[in-house]
Formats: structure tokens, C-alpha cells, sequence
């Protein structure tokens, strides 16, 4: 969407999400991109000509009742053949935004989005690899790119996403730590390896040597902070690469890899997996359990790849 087509109500909720809440990009895009298509959809419905959003004010929004909610869905469901998941995250959106009206910026007295029902979401399998193709991913990755291969070992070790790992930069990394910065701009702390260890400290001896003015960690062929397209690209290329079927499979699945692998064969914590992975609760009565250094330590180390080194 063109700024000259934003919605000053959404905007000023965005900025709230970004400033108070800390909601990552992605996130806040998503939020964009929901609310102003459910903006034009009732747009279209009740034949207001379209040119901007400038007919999205409070009254508008007091307009909108229930049955125009669950229409859009509708909408999406039958007409763009939304998965549910997509119709889950549309529906987390407006009942966020009028959520927002309410409690904080106190524009509507009565929030009937809190009535919003989100469809049941079927459990899928997710597909991850198995130990033996994750070997196999790392010796194809060591014989043919010293990036790639350090790569990889992260991915297959740390469990990070793959935003986190194109956003790392060289002093992110200590001698036994990897500094990371997760959803919500929060920082943790990874204990590496010792593969992501000697991987490092290859890939290390190589990058520090190129004259670059970014301070990336993994960078391009033209001396640019690899994106997040190209870290995908060198993934799927070494999964090929190794005979491995590439179906299902992306960067997101090497964090579940290294994350099923640590809980399969390490017995690991799950409160300790919590931590590594960065994400927020597993459970209410778990947010008051103490995590110690050792134990995460032992977590990561845990890892059967965390010796694929030598």
C-alpha cells in the first residue's frame, strides 16, 4: 500500500504495535495489509468510491458491525481460497485493532470483534530432517562453501529463524556466544558448539579479510549483507545438492530440525528449548521456572551435530 492510501487510524494503531508493543516488521505489514483489505472490502460492498482511506474515520468504524466482519472472511474463504491459517491471522487483526479502539485509544465504547470466532486450524505433520540428512547436508556444504557450509551448521545447531540469522552481524558473535536479536527486537543469548565454533572460525578467518563497509556477518558475492531470498536460495541449493528430497523443506524447517533433534536425543528441557528458541511462553505456570546458564549450555551442546566439526 502507497502512503497516500494508508488509513490514519491503522497508522496510529501500527505505531503503537511498533513503539509500546515491539512488534517485529513482518508483523506490523501483515497488520497493514488486513486491515486496510477488510477496509476496502466494505468499501467495495457499500459502492463507496474508492481513491484513498480518508472514509475510514470513527464513524466508519462504528458502522462496521459483526455480519460485515465475518463477510470478509467469507469472503476470502470462498472467492481467494484463503487456507485457514491466512483467515486466522485476518481475524487476529481486526479483533487487535478494535481492540486498540477500546482499551487504549478509547474512540468506541463496545468491541464487537471480541465475538469473532477463528476456524479451527488442523494440526499438520511438519516435515523436518532426519539426523542422517542433516549430516549429510553438512559434509555436501563442507566441500563445496566455507559460508554456506557456516551457515547450515547455525541453522542445524542454533535453531535460529531465518530472519535471525541474515540479521546477524561479526560482534554478535563471542568466542562461546551468539548474540541474537528475535521478534519483538529482544536480544538472547546462544551458546554455540563446537561445530558452529570451528565453522565460525573458518568462515571468520575468510570474511575479515574482505574490505567491506558493512559489518554483516554473512555476506554476498557483491560485498552486500545476504538477504533473506538468498539465505533461502543457498539452503534449497545444498538440500538438492545432497540428494535430499527438497519438498516441505526451507530454512524454517532447519530450525525445527535442530530443535527436534536437541529434545530427541538430548532429552532436553523443554523449558530450556524455550529459551533457545525465543519464543515467548510455553506455558503460564513455566514463566516462573528458572532456567540456569548450565542448562542451557547443555542444552545446545545436547545437539548431536554439535560435534560435526572434524
Amino acid at each position: 500500500m502507497q502512503n497516500d492510501k494508508s488509513c490514519p487510524l491503522v497508522e496510529q494503531y501500527l505505531a503503537y504495535l511498533v513503539t509500546i508493543k515491539g512488534r517485529s516488521k513482518n508483523t506490523v505489514l501483515e497488520y497493514r495489509l488486513d486491515l486496510l483489505q477488510f477496509f476496502r472490502y466494505i468499501c467495495e460492498v457499500r459502492s463507496i468510491k474508492f481513491s484513498d482511506y480518508s472514509f475510514a474515520n470513527i464513524d466508519f468504524i462504528r458502522s462496521v458491525n459483526l455480519s460485515d466482519m465475518y463477510a470478509f472472511i467469507s469472503y476470502h474463504q470462498n472467492t481467494q481460497n484463503s487456507s485457514a491459517g491466512t483467515r486466522c491471522r485476518k481475524i487476529i487483526s481486526i479483533r487487535q485493532f478494535w481492540k486498540f479502539l477500546k482499551t487504549k485509544a478509547h474512540m468506541i465504547d463496545n468491541n464487537i470483534a471480541e465475538e469473532l470466532e477463528t476456524p479451527r486450524l488442523t494440526k499438520r505433520i511438519v516435515r523436518c530432517l532426519t539426523l542422517e540428512e542433516s549430516v549429510r547436508l553438512l559434509i555436501v556444504t563442507k566441500s563445496s562453501s566455507v559460508r554456506d557450509n557456516c551457515i547450515i551448521t547455525i541453522f542445524l545447531n542454533c535453531a535460529l529463524r531465518l530472519s535471525e540469522l541474515a540479521a546477524l552481524n561479526i560482534n554478535q558473535v563471542d568466542s562461546d556466544i551468539l548474540t541474537v536479536i528475535g521478534k519483538g527486537n529482544k536480544e538472547r543469548k546462544i551458546y554455540i558448539t563446537p561445530a558452529v565454533k570451528q565453522a565460525l572460525s573458518v568462515w571468520l578467518s575468510i570474511r575479515k579479510t574482505i574490505d567491506v563497509s558493512t559489518n554483516a556477518l554473512f555476506i554476498s558475492r557483491n560485498h552486500q549483507r545476504l538477504t533473506t531470498r538468498s539465505i533461502q536460495n543457498v539452503v534449497k541449493k545444498h538440500i538438492v545438492a545432497a540428494g535430499i528430497n527438497p519438498e516441505g523443506l526451507s530454512t524454517h524447517k532447519l530450525r525445527h530440525t535442530s530443535a527436534t533433534l536437541m529434545y530427541k536425543y538430548g532429552h532436553v528441557d523443554i523449558r530450556s528449548l524455550q529459551q533457545i528458541l525465543g519464543h515467548e511462553s510455553i506455558a503460564t505456570t513455566e514463566i516462573y521456572t528458572h532456567v540456569d546458564d548450565n542448562q542451557l549450555k547443555a542444552a545446545v551442546n545436547a545437539n548431536p551435530l554439535a560435534m560435526m566439526f572434524n
